[in-house]
């Protein structure tokens, strides 16, 4: 198998697959009824043993509850990330309401997860067949991931963190950058959902066509704007609890769902890296 195999079989998924779509039995309403969720995933690939997932175990990145690829399996060569753009559907219908998730994107948070999380089932399956051992870290029975700090939790020390983060997997796999708002600026934007892969099998690394961890960030101040409850800044980023107070909120609203995405549309980043943008253009 090699990457073309790999990228091939993904977008066939991804584009035959009835999970892809929002089907009447599971549709918040009518108007979301066949709603298709993501569009063509966009592949990005690492070695194991790239020395940022070493930096990534200091205190100031991650820290050292941080699992490298070799940890989570120890003959492992390569870690695939892929980015899933969310479809026009689900970006359009979340500009809509300036206040709440709309109800195309809580079934792209919600379903999309779902489906990503099949997606790679599906690719680890593929690559085990194929004669390479492979996991999946967020669903590995070892990830874990905390919200606020908790005394009483089985990690007290860390908050608003995991031992496995797709975002900065993909950073490392030459996908793209992070923005103001924590979330990847990829070539299709940052509207969309991250999924990983550490596998045995070699494949050779995506070069990364940046230096700087924010680099496609114009600091533009959009996802300041459209944050409804003020919860990013252009001199500190996120607000980690502001934001999680919020998605606890919409849960009350929209359970078993829940989401936000505001400061992923509508902005010069949802759907390609900004080019020379300016705040009073919005």
């Amino acid at each position: 198998m090699n990457k073309k195999d790999l990228i091939r079989i993904a977008s066939d998924f991804v584009e035959n697959s009835k999970d892809n779509y929002v089907s009447n039995e599971i549709a918040i309403s009518e108007s979301v009824v066949g709603m298709k969720i993501f569009e063509t995933p966009i592949f990005g690939f690492a070695t194991s043993d790239d020395e940022y997932f070493t930096l990534f175990k200091e205190p100031t990145v991650i820290g050292k509850h941080f699992l490298n690829p070799k940890e989570w399996l120890s003959q492992s060569k390569s870690v695939i990330s892929f980015f899933l753009p969310f479809s026009e559907v689900v970006k359009r219908g979340n500009r809509r309401d300036k206040a709440w998730p709309s109800e195309e994107w809580l079934h792209g948070r919600i379903e999309g997860q779902v489906f990503i999380n099949k997606l790679c089932i599906y690719l680890k399956s593929e690559l085990i067949n194929a004669g390479y051992n492979s996991i999946v870290p967020t669903m590995d029975e070892r990830f874990w991931m905390k919200g606020e700090l908790n005394n009483n939790s089985p990690h007290p020390e860390a908050s608003f963190t995991s031992n496995w983060s797709e975002r900065h997997a993909a950073f490392v796999g030459g996908l793209g950058t992070f923005g103001l708002s924590k979330g990847l600026i990829t070539s299709k934007g940052m509207s969309g959902r991250i999924g990983s892969i550490i596998t045995e099998l070699y494949l050779s690394p995506k070069k990364r066509e940046y230096e700087n961890i924010y680099e496609y960030c114009s600091k533009c101040g959009a996802c300041v704007k459209k944050c409804p409850v003020n919860a990013i800044s252009i001199d500190k980023g996120k607000n980690h609890i502001i934001c999680s107070n919020f998605v606890d909120t919409t849960y009350e609203k929209y359970k078993p769902r829940y989401g936000c995405g505001k400061c992923q549309t509508g902005v010069p980043c949802e759907s390609h890296i900004p080019k020379h943008y300016k705040i009073n253009e919005l």
